[in-house]
């Protein structure tokens, strides 16, 4: 059993790896040294202001304003307050929040302090975050949490400077409704002209890792300065180049949209987890998770420090290619480093296709990719069927509107475990072999599978093209069970096919197929050198040991991602099974260990099923009420 061993071996540690990685740093308690952000002070504020729901207009509102006031002064930041006007769509929207009654209100209230620097006239940093909330919830984490860190990084930067350069503080009113506080401060305020790089700090949940999601155009400076980072922020920094294209596509806005768009460079933090706070009455003192202030807090110090330090403010370039390895480095290239990569891999597979020579065919390796294309189509099916099971999706959110909305936020822990443990159990079925079970069964079983997806998404292209290839894939030629080198060459190709077409299109995203790629070719080439001389554990280990570095990232990277868009687009998950068994294809485990394990792979799958479903009853749909998701 050494290829069982070896793949499991190397699964295990890879999720051990991701799970330790993806824990936030200890919060530190209010009496830390004062050099240190703690978390326990920066909770003292979040104490006075998360008491009640402060949306724009309320008296709450007027009361954190106030308070906020008297801790920036304390600061020594010599607050001002920058009245401007609301947007007749935010107060309609106002209106609509408060059933009446707040009608006509008409402006916004930011508060802005400074910290002077030596250069008076160097472009200034800007640490920036939102004081209002959404209707009905206290803010604890949204953004709350943004403004307390700003306020505890501010003491003990306070405490280091002056710097060479000023640090100005905004506070933003009414980014709940139109961002209109942000876009009064850079369309009206003096300062606006004098921002070199802004700093904004967010949340969508009450817990987690803080992310790295946005940054401006012409990126590769402010990367640099991000990458310096990891080294000097208790628990390292989180984000990559695909996030950032991900959230530039998306129709969500956060405070710095508006300095984006005028070109100000700037670094975008969040955290996401625990997402049954959002925008939620639950979101209070008590259910914010200290250890994501602190992770959060900690970034914007460290961040704030290297750029008040710094000669220069990042300029616009050009944009470059950057990932963290587990919150420990950020490796960062330019995008045409890709190319190397692709050239790396494509040596790797020839080397292992020489040497394979005699069992790997073109028509082999043609099955084997098919294989894998087979894989992706019946992976997205899965992926939406769980999600189907929890809830309904995209355009069918119905009557329910927002509340229904909210509810399926509460419910993405249930679809994440779901959609992690039916994928596992559909690369376990693929591993055994597809030559196993009759293309009509395999069809009907595609076809079941796609019931609880289409039920929910209604007529998803993605969804339908998907079911209709893999029915139409499912008659197609198979591999023999033992054609497992022909197999782990097929699926690389496929998988190269894929890094190239993105590293022509979208050279910036490339990276998440191609430095996987690039390790799983080389442990290809090893097995293909060393197996014939060492036997099948030994030469098959450098393999192993690669399929459980990257798939520790690869399950770092995924968490997130099904977080932040697996409600709508639960598919994506497909990319984290083509490209784990692209590693995993040639520890398929032995022919006679069929049978127990392909009843693991459907338990597996009926568990995910199970789990998605669980979440629907945990969770359960409030009546249907009026609006939708804002």
């Amino acid at each position: 059993m050494p290829r069982l061993a070896l793949l499991l071996g190397a699964l295990a540690a890879g999720l051990v790896l991701a799970v330790a990685a993806l824990q936030v740093p200890a919060a530190r308690p209010a009496d830390a040294p004062a050099e240190m952000f703690a978390a326990g002070r920066a909770m003292q504020d979040i104490r006075r202001i998360a008491v009640e729901p402060h949306p724009v207009g309320t008296p709450a509102h007027a009361q954190v304003r106030a308070y906020l006031f008297g801790r920036m002064t304390e600061l020594g930041l010599a607050p001002e307050v920058q009245v401007g006007v609301l947007s007749p769509e935010a107060s309609q929207r106002l209106e609509r929040w408060s059933d009446g009654a707040i009608a006509g209100y008409s402006r916004v209230f930011n508060l802005v302090g400074v910290l002077p620097g030596q250069d008076r006239a160097a472009p200034a940093v800007l640490l920036m975050a939102h004081y209002d909330t959404s209707w009905g919830s206290p803010g604890a984490a949204d953004d709350s949490a943004g403004v307390a860190a700003i306020l505890e990084a501010v003491r003990v930067l306070q405490a280091e400077g002056p710097f060479e350069r000023d640090l100005v503080v905004l506070l933003t009113d009414a980014e709940e409704l139109n961002l209109d506080g942000a876009r009064a401060f850079f369309s009206e305020h003096p300062l606006r002209d004098r921002i070199g790089l802004v700093i904004n700090l967010e949340a969508r949940g009450g817990g987690g890792r803080a992310m790295m999601f946005e940054t401006g155009p012409g990126n590769a400076e402010t990367v640099a300065l991000y990458a310096r980072a990891a080294g000097q922020t208790a628990g390292g920094v989180t984000g990559n180049a695909l996030a950032t294209l991900v959230y530039e596509n998306m129709p969500n806005g956060t405070d710095y949209t508006i300095p984006k768009a005028r070109g100000i460079a700037g670094l975008n933090l969040a955290f996401i987890g625990r997402p049954d706070q959002y925008h939620s009455p639950t979101s209070t003192p008590d259910a914010l998770d200290p250890g994501a202030l602190q992770h959060l807090g900690d970034q914007a110090l460290t961040l704030a420090r290297l750029a008040l330090t710094a000669e220069t403010l990042p300029q616009t370039t050009q944009n470059v290619v950057f990932a963290d390895l587990l919150g420990r480095i950020v490796i960062v290239h330019p995008p045409a480093w890709g190319w190397a990569l692709l050239a790396l891999s494509l040596a790797g597979l020839g080397f292992a296709g020489w040497r394979w020579r005699d069992e790997v065919t073109p028509k082999a390796l043609g099955r084997g990719a098919l294989e894998a294309l087979f894989a992706t189509f019946v992976a997205v099916i899965a992926a939406f069927a769980v999600r189907g099971l929890a809830g309904p999706m995209g355009e069918r959110y119905g009557p329910g509107g927002a509340d229904l909305y909210y509810t399926l936020l509460r419910r993405l822990p249930w679809i994440e475990a779901g959609i992690g443990l039916a994928l596992t159990g559909l690369l376990l079925a693929l591993l055994l072999g597809r030559a196993r079970l009759r293309p009509r069964w395999q069809a009907a079983g595609v076809a079941a599978l796609a019931v609880p997806g289409v039920v929910a998404a209604g007529p998803d292209p993605m969804l339908l093209v998907c079911v209709a290839a893999a029915i139409g894939l499912a008659f197609s030629p198979t591999l023999p069970p033992e054609a497992r080198r022909a197999g782990a060459l097929g699926w690389m190709g496929l998988l190269l096919l894929i890094g190239l077409a993105l590293q022509v299109a979208v050279p910036t995203a490339a990276f998440l197929i191609l430095w996987p790629a690039s390790v799983f070719a080389v442990g290809l080439a090893a097995a293909a050198l060393l197996t014939p001389r060492f036997g099948e554990l030994r030469g098959l280990a450098p393999l192993a040991v690669g399929l459980g570095l990257v798939s520790a990232w690869l399950f770092y990277q995924a968490h997130p991602v099904i977080l932040g868009i697996g409600m709508d687009l639960p598919g994506v998950a497909a990319v984290f099974l083509l490209l784990i068994g692209a590693g995993a294809r040639l520890l398929a485990p032995e022919p006679r260990l069929t049978r127990p394990l392909a009843l693991a792979a459907a338990v597996l799958v009926l568990a995910g099923g199970a789990m998605g479903l669980g979440g629907r009853f945990a969770e359960p749909l409030p009546p249907p009420a009026a609006g939708g998701p804002t």
